[in-house]
């Protein structure tokens, strides 16, 4: 379903190229649509989720159907109200988020008042998609797994519908997508409430802000909220920073970013889910060597994938670009140019992004949530300082623009994921394996016979822009299915086998 997700994301994606390509209205909705996702991070799978799950584990596995049911009345209650309060406020000060989170907007007064108006619409998002979650939240713990990971999907299919059917009826193409993310809440919430009521915890909101376990999911948020809020201010003041930078910088970033999220949110997310529960029950059963080598084999795992997509989508950047963006009217060759610089600075941090995930969860496991925290702050602040130094034009000879802001972002998650690696050295929690050489000799054979044959057919197909989209389709799903096949080939030829995937040795 995960999978299903990412993959409506980029036809989505592709669909808002054609639709509103990388002006300064795209820039104004991105920003409007960004501002309830910083949100969501925080009530809907972030910190709300890392808290509220725990307690409802604990009164189903303790209480009764009658105290479970409680809960979940007095959290809809209480979660529901605070998130009206904090909509109404939000649609009512939209000119000052308009002014905190895009300042450099408000030399255009178009372009800022559509930026306000965007906010008032998208900012319902927040309290329909953190219900949503919470939703989500309930589902889950209760073994519905699959419900809450389809649901994300709603959001994609109300966006292109939204693109494809509404923009007609609007004389700006981004208000039709604005009322698509409306709806796109709404639509993720009511999904779910049948699959509540086939269990009978269909919640009844009621005010509970004195209940013991409302009280208890607030307490355990607090930790969370400031752990997740690390990242939010980073994605925070990159927003601030390209508000100041030429039309269609936010929007180049914005698709770039979303191919490098591809990779990281599949296969990433997928090795920590898959290592962390295994990790705790070693550091529980007090079994160091076999949680060193449980950490070693996430590692190998994730390079198999992070560095041949590095490598891949620095090689074929503009053809990616181009194959997924390109239309010639509303995104140009400028703005893949412009995108493509930007994508190969956010992909030189994959390796990273991806590490991350892994490294941070031999943390985790041993219920130390201090130090990643702590971690997070030095990279965050770390990411500030790049941010100033590498993407406002502080003086003539050194101008990076939005492309600084990726290579901040980059070279951030490389100190992130140093000061993570060195922590667990130090610690002696994890040890490198003796096949990290041959492994390490393998990959790099393996990535150069991919990178040869990607330099030879990416140059083969000639201009890409001057293909119609099938074709630019059928060249890029051709040189990239040669790539892989040659990857793999040279890494079957270089002795690795499946088994070593699936095993953590």
């Amino acid at each position: 379903m995960t999978g299903l997700s990412r993959v409506a994301g980029l036809i989505r994606d592709m669909v808002l190229a054609r639709t509103i390509g990388a002006d300064g209205l795209a820039d104004a909705f991105f920003v409007a649509f960004k501002l309830p996702n910083f949100l969501r991070r925080l009530f809907a799978e972030g910190a709300f989720s890392q808290a509220f799950v725990p307690v409802l584990a604990e009164y189903r596995e303790k209480g009764t159907h009658a105290a479970v049911q409680e809960l979940l009345d007095r959290v809809a209650g209480t979660l529901g109200a605070a998130l009206l309060v904090l909509t109404v406020l939000a649609t009512l000060g939209a000119p000052v988020l308009a002014w905190v989170f895009a300042p450099g907007f408000a030399a255009d007064p178009v372009k800022f008042a559509v930026t306000i108006e965007l906010i008032r619409i998208t900012f319902p998002y927040l309290l329909f998609i953190s219900l949503a979650g919470f939703a989500g939240g309930i589902l889950n713990s209760y073994d519905r797994f699959a419900i809450p990971a389809f649901t994300p999907i709603w959001l994609n299919l109300c966006m292109i519908a939204a693109a494809l059917a509404a923009t007609p009826w609007f004389a700006r193409p981004v208000y039709a997508l604005a009322w698509g993310v409306f709806a796109a809440g709404l639509v993720q919430l009511l999904f779910q409430l049948p699959f509540l009521a086939q269990l009978h915890l269909l919640p009844r909101p009621k005010p509970g802000w004195h209940h013991p376990g409302v009280r208890r999911i607030l307490k355990l948020m607090v930790p969370a909220l400031f752990g997740v809020s690390v990242s939010q201010i980073n994605l925070l003041l990159d927003t601030i920073i390209a508000s100041f930078l030429p039309v269609g910088s936010v929007s180049w970033l914005y698709y770039s970013d979303r191919l490098v999220e591809l990779p990281l949110g599949v296969f990433a997310v997928a090795a920590a889910t898959v290592i962390l529960p295994h990790l705790a029950r070693l550091h529980s059963g007090a079994d160091p060597a076999r949680f060193a080598t449980t950490l070693d084999w996430g590692l190998r795992f994730v390079l198999l994938i992070a560095v041949p997509a590095t490598i891949a989508l620095v090689v074929l950047a503009e053809p990616l670009l181009t194959a997924l963006f390109y239309n010639g009217a509303t995104m140009g060759q400028r703005d893949i140019d412009m995108a493509a610089f930007s994508l190969r600075a956010f992909s030189l941090g994959l390796v990273a992004f991806m590490c991350i995930k892994v490294l941070a969860s031999g943390y985790f496991a041993r219920q130390d949530t201090r130090t990643p925290v702590v971690i997070g702050i030095i990279a965050m602040v770390t990411n500030m300082g790049l941010n100033l130094v590498m993407a406002l034009p502080l003086h003539h000879y050194f101008r990076l623009g939005h492309v600084g802001l990726a290579g901040a972002t980059a070279l951030a998650a490389w100190v992130n994921a140093g000061l993570l690696l060195r922590g667990l050295l130090r610690a002696g929690v994890y040890r490198p394996g003796r096949e990290w050489l041959r492994f390490g000799a393998l990959l790099g054979i393996a990535n150069l016979v991919m990178l040869l044959c990607l330099l030879v057919l990416r140059d083969a197909w000639g201009d890409w822009t001057a293909l119609a989209f099938w074709p630019r389709a059928g060249a890029l799903a051709v040189t990239c299915g040669a790539g892989f096949g040659a990857y793999v080939g040279a890494l079957l030829a270089g002795g690795l086998r499946l088994r070593d995937l699936r095993e953590v040795r």
